[in-house]
């Protein structure tokens, strides 16, 4: 299948890049035109770069837009069959790779000094978590006293749910390295004073916007566990509790003055208050009951459509790693079909673009095969083995 633009597009394209050239290239100037010969020639062989440059990029821009738009067309395709119980065919999945752009770099003017690049955008950290919920819920969250404290309780609260021995181990060393601490950021893993890249946090990684979401979603579910729990304590230690109780009713309302969508959460997530939220990971009573609930969460889904099999970590991590609907459709597609189907069915064009996992094992089959490939290696560190002994 081919994502070239017609001949008619590309001319189009191709005299409105001449018809832009005199801004893009920069109009004469007096500096221009005192050029010394050197310079004259330097500038005029930036000129023929920067056209060709210009060509080869719309071609592109052309082809992986044509590209990303028959994907959408053909996810939105499937959704539709499923709902009409009509079968999806191999066909309902584009078969292609997504262009990759291999023309010639974007040349540099050579009467222009250097741009500097863009300073990084400030991902907030642990310390912006927890300053947010005292400042926003005059809440300290209860952190565990040591590691393991915190793989026991969320030992607990994971099997307590449901979900296996393996599902739990395997998927804490695929997302948090096999030896991430309970407090483990992405970007974080090795070296706590490099630049976190996400706000993903914890043994599953939950973005702001998964930290919102659950507590909009499972809030409720949560006040009721802990309260059972508050109601056989001692007076001191539920008074403290108690506490705790009210101000994850008063999350729970914050995430809920919005519809339930993805969108609406990550606005929200983004605020001071969502910032806060995020700190819930790190709470001993509130963070295990997250981190279980983001798994717990596609288990149930799978369920509901019909999957009637245990699902293996590797494929409830496919779940994590896409969404819901996109992995649950990898992992119930024919096994005939993983190793002709690209991954780029199951991401938006900016998702697969920061994913080069998913652009090294580039079919399905290869992609699965990879999670459990490494989740066979993380499992065999300190953390996970730690975490194991706590789930037995």
């Amino acid at each position: 299948m081919r994502f070239a633009p017609p001949p008619r597009c590309l001319a189009y394209i191709f005299a409105a890049s001449l018809a832009l050239a005199p801004v893009a290239l920069g109009a004469p100037s007096a500096a221009a035109q005192s050029e010394s010969p050197a310079s004259a020639g330097a500038m005029s062989e930036y000129r023929r770069a920067l056209a060709e440059y210009l060509q080869a990029r719309a071609r592109y821009d052309a082809a992986a837009e044509a590209y990303w738009t028959l994907i959408a067309e053909k996810r939105r395709l499937r959704v539709r069959k499923r709902a009409n119980g009509d079968p999806v065919t191999l066909d309902d999945y584009v078969l292609t790779q997504p262009p990759v752009y291999s023309g010639p770099p974007k040349p540099r003017n050579p009467l222009r000094p250097e741009e500097a690049p863009a300073p990084a955008v400030y991902v907030p950290v642990v310390a912006d978590f927890l300053a947010a919920a005292q400042r926003e819920f005059k809440l300290a969250p209860r952190l565990p006293q040591s590691e393991s404290e915190f793989k026991r309780a969320y030992a607990g609260t994971a099997r307590a749910a449901g979900l296996t021995s393996a599902q739990i181990l395997r998927i804490y060393s695929f997302e948090a390295g096999g030896n991430g601490d309970y407090d483990v950021q992405a970007g974080l893993e090795y070296n706590k004073r490099a630049r976190a890249i996400t706000t993903a946090l914890g043994y599953n990684q939950l973005l702001a916007t998964n930290t919102v979401e659950i507590i909009a979603e499972s809030g409720n579910q949560f006040v009721r566990s802990l309260s059972a729990r508050a109601a056989a304590m001692a007076d001191d230690a539920r008074s403290t509790l108690d506490g705790k109780i009210a101000i994850v009713r008063r999350m729970v309302g914050f995430a809920k003055s919005v519809p339930d969508a993805w969108n609406e959460h990550e606005a929200l997530a983004k605020t001071g208050k969502g910032l806060g939220i995020h700190a819930m990971n790190l709470d001993l009573d509130v963070g295990p009951l997250l981190q279980t609930q983001k798994l717990l969460d596609s288990v149930v889904f799978a369920r509901r459509r019909g999957v009637g099999t245990t699902l293996s970590a590797a494929e409830l991590e496919m779940m994590n790693l896409t969404g819901d609907g996109n992995g649950l459709d990898m992992i119930t597609m024919p096994p005939a079909w993983r190793d002709k189907v690209p991954t780029a069915n199951f991401f938006q064009r900016s998702g697969y673009a920061d994913n080069p996992v998913a652009q090294r094992n580039n079919v399905v089959g290869k992609l699965i095969a990879a999670t459990d490939a490494r989740m066979d290696e993380e499992v065999k560190k300190p953390g996970a083995r730690e975490l194991a002994a706590a789930l037995k």
